[in-house]
């Protein structure tokens, strides 16, 4: 029986959306908040959904101005959503849908793309499931879009827009370019106005390759598409540079974006070759053909130049100018961070679909790159069975038994086991000259990332924030008057998420400690829903075992009230807190707190 082509289309979107509820969806809720960054965009989505107050960002009393409103808005639908706290008891669902979903409508488009618009040298179906999974299987995809920040969500609008300009400029019909900018302004309001740059820097690199450039700009529309995006997009910033002025426009504009990018923020300085070292980590472990895929679309990209080619057939040539716009913006920040690559992940997934095409008829290049996959392979495998030696450096302070619990778990015995049959297949199929070989091994690996994420998910779970959601339940069950709380040491503001309480963070130095003496008596704080009695005789104080042994905290009258992991909960009456606090003062100590941005994260 043959299907026809709107019933292959259908049948290759069904199996990559259930790939993709697999990979993003499934047990997405199960697990708590992941410190820091997390808790703080869940507890601003929740204060918008309870308080009503969809304009402005707020977190532990005061303002967040880090990100535009969509990511707030999409997570605190969900919070909005009947029954929330039964069906989402741990509030992770909601925070993480809006990131999951992102991801999963991106991995649809590329897919649905690359069968509508078969490249040059392709007649196989098969092609859009394998640059689905190739992005979707990423391992910063798989991580960034079961986490409640915004890096996966903009990746997925920005995305989705760029892919939609593509085919526009492919398609023979006169349909209006609408969607690209709507999307495209979902971007904007997702994390600011680097979605616009990025966008503008692989549409000038794409059609400054093309000697038709004129007629496919004008089929996008960039005036009355511009205009879409400015209406989706702007309105919400001037609303809050009217309500709240310099400050938003100081901290969003001024620390978010510009020095973001002009100077090293929270220590993330690396050198400018970083993201070559982030684009091998996040195509593994297929990286090579990532790069043989580059390669090819170069020479597409000069021939391109010199001569005229069919539009639809030059989504590898859009893909590099999208992937190399990508590197050379971020490559130039001073502030780098790993996540910064996830736009880039969609053109390299397609990419390395052009690697798949080209390498049907397995010339020597085709031999090679396998070769040098499969020692990828088995250099993954022997790092498992010398586990011993990397465990062993493994020094995380709220996780002291982390190589123990890997071990006893059963974790590093799975992974030994499942990499080296991984291996083993990867050379089977390699000997029998499967033509199939990249997709069986992505199926496999689709498999293997349920089998191996799930456990490492949840031991990291309960290693790290189990013991902070029991301590939240504990102050909110002993909390006498409205008593204010605090954490000493190590900062996590999922206290503040489960807890539902202004908490104040404070370091476990002497300064810290005046800091939060002289704080009770005048950084007044509030949200919608707690509202702290600062002038109460004692305060809760969340500390972590290290920090107790501080001699200047640990010599404060104290009364222990429970103990979950590496957190104490005390309660500390306020005139010991001043006294102690007086006498560090007396010793040449002094508060800075008033120097410093307070509980930026």
């Amino acid at each position: 029986m043959v299907l026809s082509y709107t019933k292959k289309r259908l049948l290759t979107l069904l199996m990559i959306l259930v790939s993709g509820i697999i990979i993003f969806i499934l047990g997405l809720g199960k697990t708590g908040l992941v410190d820091e960054t997390p808790p703080l965009f869940a507890a601003a989505a929740r204060t918008m959904s309870e308080s009503g107050d969809w304009l402005t960002p707020k977190v532990n009393g005061i303002f967040r101005f880090d990100k535009p409103p969509l990511i707030y808005w999409l997570m605190g639908f969900f919070y909005s959503l009947p029954k929330n706290e039964i069906w989402d008891s741990l509030g992770t669902l909601s925070a993480r849908l809006p990131s999951a979903l992102g991801s999963l409508f991106l991995m649809l488009m590329i897919g649905d793309t690359l069968f509508c618009w078969p490249q040059k040298g392709d007649r196989q179906f098969l092609t859009p499931i394998v640059a689905s999974l190739g992005f979707a299987l990423s391992p910063l995809i798989i991580i960034w879009s079961r986490t409640a920040v915004s890096d996966a969500l903009l990746t997925g609008t920005l995305g989705i827009s760029l892919l939609l300009f593509w085919r526009r400029m492919a398609s023979n019909n006169n349909d209006q370019c609408i969607s690209a900018w709507v999307f495209l302004g979902f971007a904007i309001l997702t994390k600011g106005p680097v979605a616009f740059v990025l966008a503008v820097l692989t549409l000038t690199s794409f059609l400054f390759s093309q000697k038709d450039w004129k007629s496919l700009l004008r089929k996008i529309n960039p005036k009355k598409g511009f205009l879409i995006t400015i209406l989706i997009s702007v309105p919400w910033y001037i609303l809050e540079l009217i309500k709240e002025g310099k400050p938003f426009w100081d901290n969003f504009f001024g620390y978010h974006n510009f020095q973001r990018y002009t100077s090293v923020v929270n220590n993330h300085a690396e050198p400018f070759w970083f993201f070559l070292y982030i684009m091998i980590l996040g195509s593994l472990p297929f990286t090579p053909f990532l790069y043989h895929g580059i390669f090819k679309a170069f020479k597409d990209f000069l021939k391109s130049i010199k001569d005229s080619c069919k539009v639809s057939e030059t989504l590898f040539t859009y893909s590099l100018c999208w992937l190399i716009s990508v590197l050379i913006f971020f490559s130039i920040s001073a502030t780098k961070l790993p996540s910064y690559w996830l736009p880039a992940i969609p053109a390299a997934a397609i990419l390395i679909s052009n690697s798949f095409i080209s390498l049907k008829n397995k010339n020597k290049t085709y031999l090679y790159l396998w070769i040098f996959n499969i020692l990828i392979f088995f250099g993954i495998s022997i790092a498992f069975f010398f586990s011993n030696i990397w465990l062993s450096s493994i020094n995380d302070p709220e996780m002291p038994n982390l190589g123990f619990e890997l071990i006893s778990s059963g974790i590093i015995f799975k992974s030994q086991l499942f990499f080296s049959l991984f291996t083993l297949l990867a050379i089977t199929l390699f000997s029998l000259k499967s033509k199939n070989i990249f997709l069986y091994l992505q199926i496999l690996l689709l498999i293997g990332q349920s089998f191996l994420m799930t456990p490492i998910r949840k031991l990291a779970d309960t290693s790290r924030q189990l013991p902070l959601r029991n301590i939240s339940k504990l102050v909110s069950g002993i909390r006498e008057e409205k008593e204010t709380l605090a954490m000493i040491g190590i900062r996590k503001p999922s206290l503040h998420y489960y807890s539902r309480q202004i908490v104040f963070y404070e370091p476990n130095t002497k300064e810290g400690l005046i800091n939060l003496s002289d704080r009770l008596n005048t950084d007044r704080r509030k949200n919608y829903e707690d509202h702290p009695d600062y002038e109460y005789k004692s305060l809760l104080v969340v500390i972590d075992e290290y920090s107790s042994r501080q001699q200047h905290w640990s010599n404060i009258n104290h009364q222990k009230l429970g103990e979950y992991g590496i957190y104490n909960l005390w309660r500390i009456k306020k005139s010991d807190l001043n006294k102690y606090s007086e006498f560090l003062v007396n010793s040449g100590y002094k508060s800075d707190w008033k120097n410093r941005k307070v509980e930026k994260f």
